[in-house]
Formats: structure tokens, C-alpha cells, sequence
């Protein structure tokens, strides 16, 4: 039976159930998602959780780097997920300067993403130094994901978009943050773009959940950006993306006939006119 023949037969995903298919060695299925529309079909798929991500900067706003996306933005995306979805856990994006000033800034951002947005959990990249703001927040009832590796938001700092954890100390600060994330409270954490080698490490170290992007098969579940998977992105291609399909052909060549079909009077058709 496929999940769209099974949907309402399964639970609505929750931290909870994320715990259990860990437990149960089920993997978890992830993408991210920035309007109703997607969020249904995904949804509707069977996709366990979707990611508000601020990769929305890239995706939806056409810019280079995720630091612009405001607090705001994400809540108006998230809402939107939130009318398309049912079924599938719905995690929102904590953007660049929504946590970093202060504990309370922090706490104050998270509700509002929750509140306002309808998010059932937020995500924040960032490791030891970020625990306290985590710890306030789950025993606040505020649901957390971590994010380690690499961490877009940082970019500036890294300098590139390269591989983490490659060398030995690098490796041993991750396995240590994701640790002291663990012992903060998340529900689970994003690897990405670390060693397969160290994605297992990391994965069976943990009683959280691992969503991998970029860090190997052995992680507890998987993320991609839908645009790359789906092919609908041309210009950007990394390792860890499997193109699934090749939309932006089937899209220009759609909009191609479209185009012909209007110029040359062919659209509409008495058929397709009142």
C-alpha cells in the first residue's frame, strides 16, 4: 500500500514518533517546503517533516546567502506550510540574529515562530554555544533541532561552502556539540555536509535522531532542498543531490508551447471558451 493510499491510517508525525522510527531503525524522510502547495503534495506523499528553511533566501528570493532572511518572512512561509500540511511534523527556521544576541532574544523569537507561524518546532545551527538557548527553550516546551557541520548562516566565517569534521579536531568538536545538543534537550539534529564516516559516528552516538544533508547513508533519516531534488534548480549542483526529476525542462518546455500556442492564436480554443 503506497503512503498516499495509507495517509490516514498514520499518525500525525511528532517528536515522539521521530524518537520511534529511530528506535525502530526507520528512516526518516525530510524536505523543505515554503508554501501550501508543496507542503500538500509532500504531505500527501508521506513525507515525515517538513523544514520552513531559510533557504528560502536562496529559493524563493533569489539570494546568494541565507543571512538577509528575516524573522518575519519565515513566519509568513511557515503559516503557509502549515494550511498545506496534515500529516507531517512541521519545523521552522530560526534566521541569522534571531538567537545569537541573547538567551531571551532567543526565547522570545522561537514563540513567535510557534505562535504566530503555527511551527511545531524551530532550528537553529550552532553548537556548545548555543546550548543554554536550547535548554531554555525545551524545558519551556519549545521543541529544538540542531544544525552542525556545515552551517550556512556562518558562511562568512567558513569562507566556503567545503566539507566539515574533515580533519581530527574539527571531527571531535562536532561529535562533542552534538553531545552537549543532546544533553540541551533537541529532538534531533541536522548533519550536513560532514564524512559519511563521521555522520555514523555521530548517528550511533546519539539517542536523537540524525536528519542527514550531505553526511552519508547512515544517518537516521535524510533533507534535501525540494527545488534541487525535484530538478527545478540548474545551477547548483553538490555531491549529496539526487536529482529525482528534471523539472525545469518540463517546466520550459510547458511554458514554451504555452508561449507559441498564444502567439499564434491558438490558445484559446472555442472548447476552451465560454
Amino acid at each position: 500500500m503506497s503512503y498516499l493510499q495509507n495517509k490516514f491510517n498514520v499518525k500525525k508525525i511528532t517528536t515522539l514518533r521521530l524518537q520511534e522510527m529511530k528506535q525502530a531503525g526507520k528512516k526518516i524522510a525530510a524536505l523543505t517546503s515554503y508554501d501550501a502547495l508543496t507542503a500538500k503534495i509532500f504531505d500527501d506523499a508521506g513525507i515525515e517533516l517538513l523544514l520552513v528553511g531559510d533557504s528560502l533566501g536562496n529559493v524563493v528570493q533569489g539570494l546568494e546567502t541565507t543571512i538577509p532572511v528575516t524573522l518575519d518572512q519565515v513566519i509568513y512561509h511557515t503559516k503557509a506550510v502549515v494550511n498545506g500540511a496534515r500529516r507531517a511534523m512541521i519545523v521552522a527556521d530560526m534566521p541569522f540574529m534571531t538567537f545569537q544576541i541573547s538567551d531571551e532574544d532567543a526565547f522570545y523569537n522561537a514563540g513567535r515562530l510557534m505562535k504566530e507561524g503555527g511551527a511545531e518546532a524551530v532550528k537553529m545551527e550552532g553548537g556548545r554555544s548555543i546550548a543554554p538557548k536550547i535548554k531554555m527553550m525545551t524545558e519551556s516546551g519549545i521543541p529544538v533541532m540542531g544544525h552542525l557541520g556545515l552551517t550556512p548562516q556562518s558562511i562568512h566565517k567558513f569562507g566556503s561552502y567545503r566539507a566539515r569534521g574533515t580533519t581530527p579536531d574539527e571531527a571531535e568538536r562536532i561529535m562533542e556539540d552534538a553531545l552537549i545538543l543532546q544533553d540541551a534537550g533537541v529532538f534531533a539534529i541536522v548533519l550536513e555536509k560532514i564524512p559519511a564516516e563521521l555522520g555514523k559516528k555521530v548517528s550511533d552516538s546519539l539517542s536523537a535522531p540524525t536528519i542527514g544533508i550531505g553526511a552519508g547513508p547512515h544517518c537516521d533519516g535524510q533533507i534535501l532542498v525540494y527545488t534541487d531534488m525535484l530538478g527545478i534548480t540548474t545551477d547548483f549542483s553538490p555531491r549529496f543531490v539526487r536529482r529525482y526529476a528534471r523539472l525545469h525542462e518540463v517546466i520550459t518546455e510547458s511554458i514554451s508551447h504555452y508561449l507559441e500556442d498564444v502567439k499564434n492564436g491558438e490558445f484559446p480554443n472555442l472548447d476552451e471558451s465560454y
